[in-house]
């Protein structure tokens, strides 16, 4: 196996681009791109740009109707409007999801590099693979949802599968429900998700409850944490270390997909966490040290959501690709001048000087501090331990 990670990278990416004003602005994953390379770490990594994801591929989680209705509607998005009732049931033209042109191209085009991502990391070609511009795990088997059109995290899991893998963990960070990869898996013994994210009391997708555990041939394939609104890094990593790592020693996956969306971030516009980069940054390090604890270090790390896209994205993926790359970044370093520049001259925005938001997270886990039952983060913590930990033989 090479030592080196892989990075997934082809420009058009950028052209999944919903339209001015839209919140997912793809110069979110120019800025990211341009700051690995600024730091220099090109070098250790595999730069590649694999082909985008074809029908049979797309088919292992998408319905066939619902494929040629995107590739319908990018073709002829003036169209849509006047059809909207049409395509309205496969969540096209809605605000979230409004049709451009081109839009199956560069969606599968997003997925290709997911499922790439995980070939070589099966195959042993690297231990590690990164595919920022992905982590779109809202897309429902027969719909799109919020800002995602095909689900290229589950379809990446999906490949697995076919390839042969028995076990796949897949471990969702971002703020928002990890709902389609849910729903995918929902009755597969094969794979574990465990999403931790915003209650859905009070945020989008509104799903998510610690009691959803998944179907009845996979009775705890599904792992719920809903965290308060206002959590900040001491309870996220507290709920982070106190589900995920005992699950995947029962589990024993083959290979880790983690999901980083970035918008648990205090300054992200369309959510209630106040997480900060430094904790982003310690989970990233976390996924990584998880994968070669539990899965021999196979590892497919993806981006996700992220709205602050100046200010914060590009440094928790550059951070994640950095960890991957086995060439982390020390929190202190200065962000590069060269870079700083470009952010103004594409945003007219200040860009941040480090990498980090000057917070150093501290955390307990239960095994050391016990837990408080008047506790918001702790009752959730403790609902989502008592609805599955016994289904893997674990104590709650």
């Amino acid at each position: 196996m090479s030592g080196r990670a892989q990075l997934m990278w082809d420009e058009r990416v950028t052209g999944y681009d919903f339209g001015p004003g839209h919140p997912m602005d793809p110069v979110r994953l120019v800025l990211t791109r341009d700051l690995v390379r600024a730091f220099g770490l090109d070098p250790a990594l595999r730069l590649v740009a694999a082909p985008p994801a074809g029908e049979s591929t797309l088919r292992l989680v998408h319905d066939a109707d619902y494929v040629a209705a995107v590739r319908k509607a990018s073709q002829e998005p003036a169209s849509v409007a006047a059809a909207y009732s049409a395509y309205a049931s496969y969540g096209l033209g809605t605000e979230d999801n409004p049709v451009f042109p081109g839009m199956h191209e560069v969606s599968a085009l997003i997925a290709g590099q997911s499922v790439a991502a995980a070939e070589a990391v099966w195959r042993g070609d690297v231990a590690h693979a990164v595919n920022f511009a992905g982590g779109l795990h809202h897309a429902m088997p027969g719909s799109a949802a919020g800002f995602c059109v095909y689900n290229d995290a589950a379809l990446a899991v999906a490949r697995l599968l076919e390839l042969g893998v028995e076990r796949v963990a897949y471990v969702d960070v971002d703020v928002h429900h990890g709902d389609g990869v849910q729903t995918a898996f929902w009755d597969d013994p094969r794979v574990l998700t465990i999403s931790l994210h915003e209650h859905p009391s009070s945020l989008f997708p509104h799903t998510g409850w610690p009691q959803e555990t998944g179907g009845p041939a996979a009775e705890g394939g599904a792992v719920n944490v809903a965290l308060p609104p206002g959590t900040g890094d001491a309870g996220w990593l507290r709920a982070f270390h106190s589900v995920v790592p005992e699950l995947l020693s029962a589990f024993r996956p083959q290979v880790l997909v983690s999901q980083h969306g970035a918008d648990t971030h205090v300054e992200d516009p369309l959510a209630h966490l106040a997480v900060t980069l430094d904790a982003q940054r310690m989970v990233a390090e976390a996924c990584h040290a998880l994968a070669h604890e539990h899965a021999q270090g196979r590892w497919v790390a993806l981006g996700g959501g992220g709205y602050a896209v100046t200010d914060v994205v590009p440094r928790a993926w550059t951070h994640l690709v950095a960890i991957a790359a086995g060439a982390p970044l020390a929190p202190e370093a200065a962000v590069p001048e060269e870079w700083r520049h470009e952010v103004y001259a594409r945003t007219r925005r200040p860009a941040p000087l480090r990498m980090t938001d000057g917070r150093e997270p501290r955390w307990t886990g239960f095994e050391e501090a016990g837990y408080d039952p008047a506790d918001r983060l702790d009752q959730a913590v403790l609902a989502t331990r008592r609805a599955v930990f016994p289904l893997h033989g674990l104590l709650p």
